[in-house]
């Protein structure tokens, strides 16, 4: 993280400075004598090079991308073409307004079958206790049942009170994964009971929630609902069905009218 390589290079260098004074002249140290200009130098040149390795470390560090593409993809198995519209839209389980948004987007997608698909992509919010955990839950069942993961998403929101901070903020973490497991139970059946254990005690889990987290961010997005449409940030996002179709409608008309044109030179 970038805290831990400014810790690392801020004590790299108090070790550097101590070094260096003591081996370029030990005795000055004791005497209160100042440096000369070739010593300073040295000194300056050194500390160059640890912030150079550590910062080139940083940056490396950062540009490794995930195995694979973030985000779920709705309907499930759905396979996007260059034709294909594609929304994403980055939720968080436990934010109020992304359960309120996710109606009328699925209904956009099912009134628009395969020329429109959704990239979904989680963003836990910080002020949110649970976000992370509840994302996480859905990276765990996702790796099993892509077509549980939405399942569950709507668990999510429809018992979304339960796991607001006011109603949480005196148990303890295992307590809410209890509880999601509880639900996750109730949702997907008993067998996703051990799916959610086991996933929780699973360190991949928690890299894939980060990649989103990380993904998002990288995206320049900080709330949720967000929605990109073929890449495009919406500015003013649709609160409704019709406000989708304002959006989508010019969106697939033009091809459809290119369909026609190809269809009736052909005949």
């Amino acid at each position: 993280s970038v805290t831990a390589c400014s810790s690392l290079a801020s004590n790299l260098s108090r070790c550097f400075t101590t070094t260096v004074s003591g081996f370029i002249n030990p005795r000055r140290r004791f005497q209160g004598e100042r440096e000369s200009v070739s010593e300073r130098m040295i000194r300056t040149i050194l500390l160059f090079l640890v912030v150079f390795v550590v910062g080139t470390t940083q940056v490396h560090t950062q540009l490794i991308p995930p195995a694979r593409r973030d985000g779920f993809v709705y309907p499930p198995g759905h396979r996007a073409d260059p034709d294909t519209i594609l929304i994403e839209a980055f939720f968080d389980p436990v934010c109020p307004d992304s359960r309120d948004a996710w109606s009328p987007l699925k209904k956009a997608i099912q009134h628009y079958g395969s020329r429109v698909a959704l990239l979904l992509h989680l963003l836990p919010l910080p002020y949110h206790d649970n976000a992370y955990v509840t994302s996480r839950a859905l990276h765990i069942v996702n790796t099993l049942n892509t077509s549980a993961t939405f399942i569950l998403l709507e668990g999510f929101f429809e018992h979304q009170a339960m796991f607001y901070n006011a109603q949480t903020q005196l148990l303890s973490r295992p307590a809410v994964v209890d509880r999601i497991v509880k639900l996750g139970e109730v949702t997907l059946g008993n067998s996703y009971q051990s799916v959610l254990k086991s996933g929780f005690r699973d360190t991949k889990s928690d890299r894939a929630t980060r990649v989103s987290f990380k993904y998002s961010a990288s995206s320049g997005v900080y709330g949720t609902p967000t929605f990109y449409v073929n890449g495009f940030v919406l500015s003013d996002a649709p609160s409704d069905f019709g406000g989708w179709r304002k959006i989508i409608d010019p969106l697939v008309q033009p091809h459809e009218g290119e369909i026609q044109d190809n269809l009736v030179s052909f005949i």
